[in-house]
């Protein structure tokens, strides 16, 4: 080989050092990135310990998720029916029989765990070039679950699915031709987005021509459209061994025994994937999960605001309501009216953990005002015409004896039920705005505000109004009212 040669197979060398350290860097920094990411949503959940009741699951789930990436956690899950030898399998794998074997139906009846601890001086042959990127500080957890045809499949197979999204490597586990219903459990899986692993286990138990055609059947016509032939292994788990034996009475017979496991090829394309993107796929199935539980989460404050936002609208309504009813001066009417729609949204605002000025709030409501259109410039009209009535009303109670009193009190009613529809349509605005992240969102305010309006039932609205502000007129006054 000429210098030249070997100066290109160098620089060839040198550079293919040079992208695995990149490739290396730049996965620790994805990984960072996510720790931060995770951290930061745990410690900013914005939770009132009344939104915190029926959580207590969903958080411990999320802190455990940031657990499993401060300690770099990869968890291993295998499933399969009944009878293929999981458990086995990942008793293999550690290389001592922690999980329940046996030849009872559904021997393990819940999920199991246990800690899978690699050795650096493993003898596999081709194994010692493989590790997992940052493996003196990784630990990785096997997981065996109950098998997907057990008796109270449903409840065991939610259990599995639910696994299926926490862990990060899958191990699929057969042994022979698969049945419908080990293709539809493989299918659902499939569907959580994780790397699997198919694993035809007991090919001891075949000849070897019948073997390969099994195999050559489930790769090209069973799981051709959802696996690749690279992610499938065979193995032997627990071998039968027979051997020729002498008894006391020096007769020969079978006798048959278990034998030593043969998971090299399983063993080593675990750790391959680990070793490629190990790192990369804790961080994005924890992520993936989290969200997941995230959205739980913000669905269950956004209820639960929800329900305190409407009952602080509803408070807000018939406060502003019964202002407008009592007061006969215009010009005070609308200047106090807007006092109250004011302090509502500022309240609804702390509600929602978007605390606002009094200044952005009056910004808030002069753009739902313009986005209002009629129904503000009704309010306007209306408690204009409504006043001017009532004050002249008012004037009169002395000099007619007081039978002027009751259309004064039916114009006040009226004045404030629609004072009161205009301040609960912009409550509810206000909360969609703010239960949004303080945002209109891409359909823009007018949108926004016309969709709220078009889904409020102004007529049964301006009715509930009107009772309750009769009641309380009645009641606090002491006025009799006429239905």
């Amino acid at each position: 080989m000429s210098q030249a040669s070997d100066n290109n197979l160098w620089n060839f060398q040198d550079l293919d050092e040079a992208l695995v350290g990149f490739e290396q860097i730049q996965e620790q920094l994805n990984y960072q990135q996510a720790q931060d990411s995770l951290r930061n949503l745990v410690n900013h959940l914005d939770l009132t310990p009344q939104e915190q009741t029926g959580l207590e699951s969903e958080l411990n789930h999320l802190t455990k998720m940031l657990e499993k990436l401060d300690h770099s956690l990869v968890q291993i899950a295998a499933f399969g029916m009944v009878g293929r030898g999981k458990s086995s399998v990942l008793n293999a794998l550690l290389g001592e029989n922690i999980f329940k074997t046996g030849p009872l139906h559904g021997v393990t009846q819940t999920t199991d765990t246990a800690a899978w601890k690699l050795q650096e001086d493993d003898n596999i042959q081709g194994l010692q070039t493989v590790a997992l990127s940052g493996w003196g500080q990784s630990h990785i957890e096997l997981i065996d679950t109950p098998g997907i045809d057990e008796v109270d499949g449903e409840t065991r197979e939610i259990l599995a699915h639910h696994t299926a999204k926490q862990v990060d490597l899958i191990l699929f586990v057969i042994s022979g031709d698969m049945t419908k219903v080990e293709f539809e459990a493989l299918s659902q899986l499939r569907e959580a987005g994780k790397p699997i692993i198919l694993v035809f286990n007991k090919i001891d138990q075949y000849p070897e021509t019948d073997r390969l055609a099994i195999y050559e059947k489930i790769r090209d016509e069973r799981v051709k459209e959802l696996l690749s032939p690279d992610e499938i292994v065979m193995i032997a788990a627990s071998p039968l061994v027979t051997e020729i034996v002498r008894d006391d009475q020096g007769k020969v017979r079978q006798k048959r025994t278990r034998g030593k496991p043969k998971i090299e090829g399983l063993k080593l394309k675990i750790l391959e994937i680990l070793h490629r993107e190990g790192k990369s796929l804790v961080a994005l199935n924890t992520l993936l999960y989290a969200n997941e539980v995230n959205e739980q989460i913000v669905a269950r404050k956004l209820e639960i605001r929800e329900k305190a936002a409407n009952q602080l609208i509803q408070k807000a309504v018939m406060i502003k309501a019964m202002t407008i009813a009592l007061n006969p001066v215009t010009v005070v009417d609308l200047f106090t009216g807007a006092i109250v729609d004011v302090a509502m949204i500022v309240t609804l605002s702390r509600l929602y953990g978007i605390p606002m000025t009094q200044q952005a709030a009056i910004a808030l409501l002069q753009k739902i005002g313009v986005s209002m259109g009629g129904i503000s410039a009704s309010e306007f009209l209306t408690s204009l015409g409504l006043s001017s009535l009532k004050g002249m009303l008012g004037l009169m109670i002395p000099t007619t004896a007081g039978f002027s009193l009751l259309p004064y009190l039916s114009v006040a009613i009226t004045q404030g039920g629609v004072a009161g529809v205009s301040c609960y349509a912009i409550g509810q605005v206000t909360k969609g705005y703010l239960a949004n992240g303080a945002a209109w969102g891409p359909a823009g305010p007018k949108t926004v505000v016309k969709q709220i309006l078009l889904s409020l039932d102004k007529t049964s609205i301006l009715n509930r109004i009107k009772w309750e502000l009769g009641a309380k007129l009645k009641r606090d006054q002491g006025f009799k009212v006429m239905e």
